[in-house]
């Protein structure tokens, strides 16, 4: 008869007689027989001192144990807790099988250029030099089995993955997407470090870089703000352009027929309605009103502030949108903000006006000429942006400015106000659901956050080829796509709300702002978990997942060979929950 042997191991088995309670250490092994469970005793251990059966215990285990004689070297030490939990969670959230469904050289240093986003994101030869034997920093080179790296192998990477970019993004979109998904659609830019790459063209600044090249990138993410497609474009493309191209991609690469786009106003615009999204059947929009457009609806009586009186939302129509829902809301909080704003931009306008104007009164040297004041007015006016609220007489000896209270009235009468435009009919979509649809953006522009500044720093780029800066800007998307599955995974330990429903149900209605729940509150009040665990950002989280190393020793024995082996330092509380929270071994 067959028998599946386990391996061998110590139990401890406890007898009783009455009051007195018997303990044995049997070392046994366990095998299966005519379906029930045996145990063979080989052993008994009864009587040897407690460090000796834990000896015995721990050998039995695999744990390899040195004699008092022996010298114990430890040779390296190298930071791993961060690099576990990360190509853990990678690997959890099925990335990894995305990037390529078997495993090569290839995949693994993909998987290492995502993961050092995460950790360090630096430039190529810098993260080349992090994973090679004789340089590295961490034991990202070890988990994944890449025994030497170059930065030209890294490249090599990039250049196999971005020809791989329309399946991985096919998978993610099967994963996160279906027939009448919402999608969130926003595009941004960054400035580009040289002049050689084609895609670098000057055009409307999105990161505050004036008269420098940029390239810009549309995202693509679920309605929980998950990203699933990226898309580079060149820098002087329009944002609303973009948005053909990923209606293709949506329809014809991820074969969904019926999508709900969300996206802000100056992305979805009238022309586009009328010649991209109108034209397709199942193709459903969520968007804004510019504000000139809600300007003409009250003066043509549609938006009032007499809406709002009960409530703070309320659907309008208007025969110049025909076929559309608009939802008209007002926040009294975005109110304050805005004419808190206009009157600091308003202040710091007729500062500088000012300047120019004692400037031409002066008696020594004074500014002449109308083109001159032109010019130093205009630079004033294009600066802060409200130069529509003033009045300017320039002369060829003087120069003269005044507020109009006029226009500046009729804005501020719109204050808080803004309205929303879907062809979703109120039984498919109603009011609340529309306004909260469209203000998950906000998790698109957190992406963009992340990607850009606070955790993976897709600038500077400095990649010449065209290729190489896609691959680039999809690497540092799915970066992201880890960072994501991550701070869901943590939020328990981290600053972010793990509670958002309990947040949403204290709001008093759907268009005011989102409300941290009571728990969220008291971890940013205490700075502690509600198990006594000391609270942190994802910055500061990794860092400390770090501490937690990987040490390699060397035993020599006298007239023994010289071995060698690993053990990890031991975790942290926050360490070990950390783990916990991503379902992901420690080791």
């Amino acid at each position: 008869m067959s028998r599946a042997v386990k391996t061998a191991h110590v139990a401890r088995v406890v007898k009783r007689d009455g009051d007195r309670v018997y303990v044995s250490h049997l070392i046994r092994r366990s095998y299966r027989e005519g379906g029930k469970v045996k145990h063979e005793t080989i052993a008994s251990l009864t009587g040897l001192p407690e460090p000796a059966i834990e000896a015995v215990r721990a050998a039995l285990q695999g744990v390899q144990l040195v004699a008092a004689t022996d010298s114990v070297t430890p040779i390296t030490s190298l930071p791993h807790g961060h690099v576990a939990a990360v190509v853990g969670a990678l690997r959890k959230c099925g990335l990894e099988a995305a990037i390529a469904s078997r495993p090569s050289r290839e995949r693994s240093l993909v998987v290492a250029t995502i993961a050092s986003r995460i950790l360090d994101p630096t430039s190529k030869l810098a993260t080349a030099r992090a994973l090679a034997p004789e340089t590295r920093t961490h034991s990202l080179g070890d988990v994944l089995g890449l025994e030497s790296v170059t930065d030209d192998d890294l490249y090599a990477a990039m250049d196999w993955v971005v020809k791989r970019q329309p399946q991985i993004e096919a998978k993610l979109a099967k994963k996160h997407l279906g027939e009448g998904s919402l999608i969130l659609y926003d595009v941004s830019g960054s400035h580009y470090t040289g002049r050689t790459c084609p895609l670098a063209k000057i055009g409307h600044p999105k990161d505050g870089r004036k008269n420098v090249p940029q390239i810009n990138y549309g995202l693509l993410c679920d309605s929980s703000g998950c990203p699933v497609a990226i898309e580079v474009f060149e820098g002087n493309v329009g944002d609303p352009k973009t948005l053909k191209t990923q209606i293709t991609k949506l329809r014809e690469r991820f074969g969904i027929k019926r999508v709900v786009i969300v996206s802000d106003r100056g992305l979805i615009t009238q022309a586009r309605i009328r010649e991209e999204l109108e034209p397709i059947e199942g193709l459903d929009w969520i968007s804004a009103l510019r504000a000139p457009s809600i300007q003409k609806l009250a003066e043509q009586g549609t938006v009032q502030l007499s809406l709002f009186d009960e409530r703070d939302l309320a659907e309008i129509a208007s025969d110049a949108f025909p076929g559309e829902r608009l939802v008209a809301c007002r926040n009294p909080l975005l109110a304050d903000e805005r004419r808190r704003k206009r009157d600091e931009l308003l202040v710091a306008t007729e500062k500088e006006l000012e300047k120019i104007a004692r400037a031409t009164r002066r008696e020594a040297r004074p500014l002449r000429g109308a083109g001159k004041i032109g010019v130093r007015v205009g630079k004033v006016l294009g600066r802060f942006k409200v130069g529509k609220h003033f009045v300017t007489e320039i002369s060829e000896e003087g120069f003269s400015y005044s507020r109009d209270e006029r226009r500046i009235a009729e804005e501020a009468a719109l204050d808080g106000i803004y309205v929303l435009r879907t062809s979703l009919s109120a039984d498919d979509m109603p009011d609340a659901e529309v306004v909260k649809t469209y203000k998950s953006l906000a998790q698109v522009e957190r992406a963009f956050r992340s990607m850009k500044t606070v955790d993976l720093q897709v600038r500077p780029i400095f990649h010449r080829l065209e290729d190489r800066v896609r691959a680039h800007i999809f690497l540092c998307m799915l970066a992201y796509y880890v960072e994501w599955h991550m701070r869901r995974a943590l939020a328990p330990i981290l600053f972010d709300d793990d509670d958002r429903e309990a947040g949403e149900a204290l709001r008093s209605s759907v268009v005011a702002p989102s409300e941290r729940s009571p728990a969220a509150r008291r971890k940013a009040a205490s700075k502690r978990t509600q198990d006594g665990l000391p609270v942190s950002s994802l910055q500061t989280l990794i860092p400390h997942l770090g501490t937690l190393a990987r040490v390699r020793y060397r035993v020599s024995a006298p007239g023994a060979a010289t071995s060698e082996f690993e053990r990890l330092t031991e975790p942290t509380p926050v360490q070990r929950r950390a783990f916990e929270l991503l379902g992901v071994r420690l080791g």
